[in-house]
Formats: C-alpha cells, sequence, structure tokens
C-alpha cells in the first residue's frame, strides 16, 4: 500500500462522537414513513451494475482467477432516500433534514462559515453478513457527484488522490438505532487505513457521529444471529418493510415472498444526513457559479495521462462507465488495499475467511 495514498484517505478532522441525536419524536415519525413508503431495495441493487463496480468502491482485490459475481456481496442490507437534492422528499420529516443543529455542527467540524443540506438516506437491515473490508462513502466533486456518476468511479477518484483540488466539503451527521449487544458496531480509520481503527461498539441507540465519511475508510460490523444473517431466497431483487401481521415488526420478501421475519429488536437502523459545507464566500461563489467543474471526460484524460506517465499501459474506453478492463485497470493501481489493522473484537471479512 503507498503511504502516499494512504495519507490522502483521512477526515479533516477527528469524528465527533453525538448522543440523543433525535428526538423520539423524530425518531418515531423517521420509522412511520420508512414503514409506510416501503418496501425497499438491496443497497446493492441500487449502486452497482457489475462485480467489478463493487470491488472498485470497497477495498483490496480478489485473488488471481477468482471470477467475480454479485452473489458474493449479496447482503441483506437495504436503502432509502429521504431528501435528495437538497429537498425533503416526505411531509412530515423537514425538521430532520432542514436542521439546524447539524448545520451548526458540520460548519464547527470544517471550521467554515456555510454549510447546506443535500441529502439523507438510511440503511435499515435485520441479521445481516458483512463482506465489506472497508471503504469510502461517495465521494464528491465539483460537477461530479453521486447524482450523475457512479459511486465507483468517484470513489476511485478520491483513492487517487489526483482530484484534490475539486473535492467538495462534506459532512454527515450518521446516525444508529440497535439497541442489540449481538454485532452491528462501527469500525472506522481516522488516522488512515494504515493507522489504528477506532470502533463504536454496540448497542447504539440514538448514537452517532459528525464525520467526512467521504475520505474516511468505515465499515459496519455484521450483526445478528450468525445463522440468520444470509436468509434463504435472498436476491439481488429482494425487497425489506413493514410485517403486516406485527405492528413494530418488518420482513424481507423476494418476488412477493417472505422469506425472513425481523423482529423490532432485531432491526439495525442508520440514519445518515448529508451537508455540503463552505470555507468562505469565494468558495462557495466558486461552487455555485461552476466556474471550475469536473466532467467525465476531463477524470478520464486525468486517469489515462497518469497511468501512461508511469508506463502502464491502458487502452482509451469507449464507455468509461462501464468498461470492465478501465474498471479493473483503475482498481490495480488506485486501490490502496484493506486496512492492515482491525479491532479485536470486529476482525476483517478476510480474517474470519482464514
Amino acid at each position: 500500500m503507498s503511504n502516499d495514498l494512504a495519507n490522502t484517505l483521512r477526515p479533516v478532522s477527528e469524528p465527533v462522537v453525538l448522543d440523543g441525536v433525535y428526538s423520539d419524536d423524530q425518531h418515531r415519525r423517521l420509522l412511520e414513513t420508512v414503514r409506510r413508503e416501503g418496501p425497499w431495495p438491496l443497497i446493492l441493487a441500487q449502486t452497482f451494475k457489475s462485480p467489478e463496480e463493487v470491488i472498485a468502491t470497497m477495498s483490496g482485490m480478489l485473488p488471481p482467477g477468482v471470477t467475480p459475481t454479485m452473489d458474493m456481496f449479496l447482503t441483506p442490507c437495504f436503502r432509502g432516500f429521504l431528501a435528495q437534492g437538497g429537498a425533503c422528499l416526505y411531509d412530515g420529516l423537514e425538521d430532520t433534514f432542514h436542521n439546524v443543529g447539524f448545520l451548526q455542527k458540520a460548519k464547527a467540524y470544517w471550521n467554515a462559515q456555510y454549510a447546506s443540506p443535500t441529502m439523507m438516506l438510511f440503511n435499515i437491515q435485520g441479521p445481516c453478513g458483512s463482506q465489506d473490508p472497508g471503504h469510502l462513502d461517495g465521494v464528491s466533486f465539483r460537477g461530479l457527484t453521486y447524482q450523475n456518476t457512479p459511486v465507483w468511479l468517484l470513489n476511485m477518484m478520491g483513492k487517487s488522490g489526483l482530484f484534490k483540488p475539486w473535492l467538495k466539503k462534506m459532512a454527515q451527521v450518521i446516525t444508529w438505532y440497535y439497541d442489540n449487544p449481538q454485532g452491528g458496531g462501527f469500525t472506522y480509520w481516522p488516522d488512515g487505513p494504515l493507522g489504528q481503527p477506532k470502533r463504536l461498539a454496540t448497542p447504539m441507540w440514538n448514537k452517532g457521529v459528525v464525520v467526512q465519511n467521504e475520505m474516511m475508510y468505515h465499515r459496519g460490523e455484521p450483526n445478528g444471529p450468525a445463522e440468520q444473517r444470509h436468509p434463504h431466497g435472498l436476491a439481488l431483487h429482494s425487497l425489506f418493510g413493514a410485517d403486516p401481521d406485527v405492528a413494530d415488526g418488518w420482513r424481507i420478501t423476494t418476488d412477493g415472498a417472505e422469506i425472513q421475519k425481523v423482529a423490532a429488536s432485531e432491526m439495525r437502523f442508520l440514519v445518515h444526513w448529508n451537508a455540503e459545507v463552505f470555507a468562505d464566500m469565494t468558495e462557495l461563489k466558486a461552487v455555485m457559479d461552476h466556474t471550475d467543474d469536473l466532467t467525465v471526460e476531463r477524470v478520464v484524460d486525468t486517469f489515462l495521462k497518469d497511468l501512461r506517465s508511469r508506463g502502464v499501459e491502458v487502452a482509451t474506453p469507449s464507455d468509461p462507465l462501464r468498461d470492465l478492463t478501465f474498471i479493473q485497470t483503475l482498481t490495480a493501481n488506485y486501490d490502496i488495499g484493506t486496512p492492515r489493522i482491525y479491532p479485536a473484537e470486529a476482525p476483517g471479512p478476510h480474517q474470519l475467511a482464514a
């Protein structure tokens, strides 16, 4: 692993741990919305078109000769959006998204003058394994974000360090509701993937962090009984929603058939609030006026020039967002590998398989 690349992947500040992030009423309204508006699809199905894209987004490489498939990464973790593009998507949640307290925390985290909420999502799951050795959230750049660019390319841009002048200043408030000691913690590497990890252990009820998850390796730990972490019948198009037969229960379905019931006590709920921050008015104007935005074409050209300058033979891809050879080439040259150290209480997936 390159020390230079590893040192690039550090948050601007140490994550700030929070307690009592949402009021009981806000939590109730969040869950009511999730129950009413579901069911919800898998994160894997929403985010990736190929297993190569998954690998480019996470860390590490498969052993030589192993052909990746989507099934290798299939876990029952589901997602929905509550706000996008600066707009709250559901009535009754405006105060959770346009959250003055969160905006103040985001500005303080970056020591910045201005902040604007951009997006809010949730992850929801029952017992769940994890093949994730550690990852970055979708990195944002001026001109290119998760809304117009595949996450795998954004993360490869972040890992490469080639596009730091265009990196957006982003802050997240991430909150967990999981009142269960059986797994489900949060491991993160604030000193870079070569450094010592830190960990929030469960149970975590209304506990959160203010963080720059786009430039800090982190992972959600497996949770729930091991024998229930991969329900029989789970597929890429499976859905997670309210159990109509249990007032506070949940269930996973595939093609309309129930494959697993999830009790409220086994449900892990994560709420991810996101904001863009601006150091000062000069930076705010530069971002709003789009005076120096990146394009996919410019990014591809930058990668090709850098690779060729280092003697890497690479063809110009005709469809760079989907070209598997191009994705694999970027991964081979800019992925820094998995973190070196994991908490003893939460080993990495490769350690579990050893």
